[in-house]
């Protein structure tokens, strides 16, 4: 039971740091760590297994790895083209052929230095395999525990729904992915509407230099022509960024009710960095996803991940730079 002991431990500050708020990137680590660690004690146990069960585990180990690379591999390059086929060229939407083709080229280097032999490239090689495998640590755990954010449901009453916006068609008109938020919020109003407390729907959105309208304006038309009532609407207007939609909108609801409670809409993708940004904006409430396309989802989780990442920077490159030297050390 002993080897037990830190999976448990684990556990046990994940278990405490949702209680304390589960908008907290701390608790995706924690769960990742404690996940690693019961793994590892599992596998420990194997030695008390027949040796057939042990031969077959080893095989699962080798094979589902190498398996799961090339699988990955095909569907982040296959997912990059159709995102360069539906939504253009542009540099957000190149990231999961990004990703892809960096694997392919970890791959090369490895296959390189073991083919020639080559010190500087098993030094080069070995480095960028720990940077990659921490990375991909940290992408796990942010995935997962996304996934474990977005099942959550607040129950309690809420006094306002802030759906966030995210640029507009020809600069006046409502996009699918716009749209899928709206009608999310709205469901979300209308939930709260049947506990006899209908709460006030806030449009958040300023107006970009392509832009004829405000979003929150065109929002909450959208809402309206679409038999919303006028008088739960609230426009946001000033707003850039997600992080100015959140302070903006927190400036509203506090005005208007010092202790409110409130749910954030967005996409799915971008749920839980909005939850992380609305606890450090001090917002309180819960963020809730909207369904997004399948094949958009990739490239734009990896850009949700990246933004976190580099919001830790010092950390995460500091810890980068030290596996940079440990792979440097163990190739001398």
């Amino acid at each position: 039971m002993i080897a037990y002991a830190p999976a448990a431990l684990f556990f046990l500050l994940f278990g405490i740091g949702v209680l304390r708020d589960r908008r907290q990137f701390s608790n995706a680590v924690l769960l990742g760590i404690a996940v690693s660690l019961l793994s590892i004690a599992l596998l420990a146990e194997l030695r008390k297994a027949p040796t057939l069960v042990v031969e077959l585990v080893a095989a699962a180990i080798i094979l589902l790895p190498a398996v799961g690379t090339v699988a990955l591999v095909w569907f982040l390059i296959s997912n990059g083209l159709t995102m360069i086929r539906k939504e253009g060229r542009r540099p957000a939407n190149l990231l999961s052929l990004l990703a892809g083709l960096g694997i392919v080229a970890v791959i090369a280097l490895l296959g390189a230095a073991l083919v020639t032999g080559s010190r500087q490239l098993a030094i080069l090689a070995g480095t960028a395999v720990l940077v990659v495998l921490y990375v991909s640590f940290l992408f796990v755990c942010f995935v997962g525990y996304a996934f474990l954010y977005s099942r959550h449901r607040p129950r309690r009453n809420v006094d306002f729904v802030v759906v966030l916006g995210s640029g507009l068609i020809g600069g006046e008109r409502v996009p699918p992915l716009l749209a899928s938020r709206l009608d999310r919020g709205r469901e979300a109003y209308e939930k709260q509407a049947e506990r006899g407390n209908p709460p006030v729907l806030i449009t958040s959105g300023g107006q970009g230099p392509d832009e004829k309208l405000p979003e929150s304006h065109a929002m909450a038309d959208y809402l309206i022509e679409r038999g919303f009532p006028t008088e739960h609407v609230e426009r946001e207007d000033r707003s850039r960024t997600t992080e100015e939609n959140l302070l903006f909108s927190k400036a509203i609801m506090e005005q208007a009710k010092p202790d409110y409670r409130c749910v954030v809409v967005t996409n799915n993708f971008h749920a839980f960095r909005a939850a992380l940004l609305a606890r450090r904006t001090g917002v309180n409430g819960h963020v809730l996803g909207s369904p997004t396309a399948s094949y958009y989802w990739p490239s734009a989780t990896i850009r949700e991940f990246a933004a976190v990442f580099l919001s830790h920077k010092l950390v995460n490159f500091g810890i980068c730079g030290l596996l940079a030297l440990c792979g440097v050390l163990a190739a001398l």
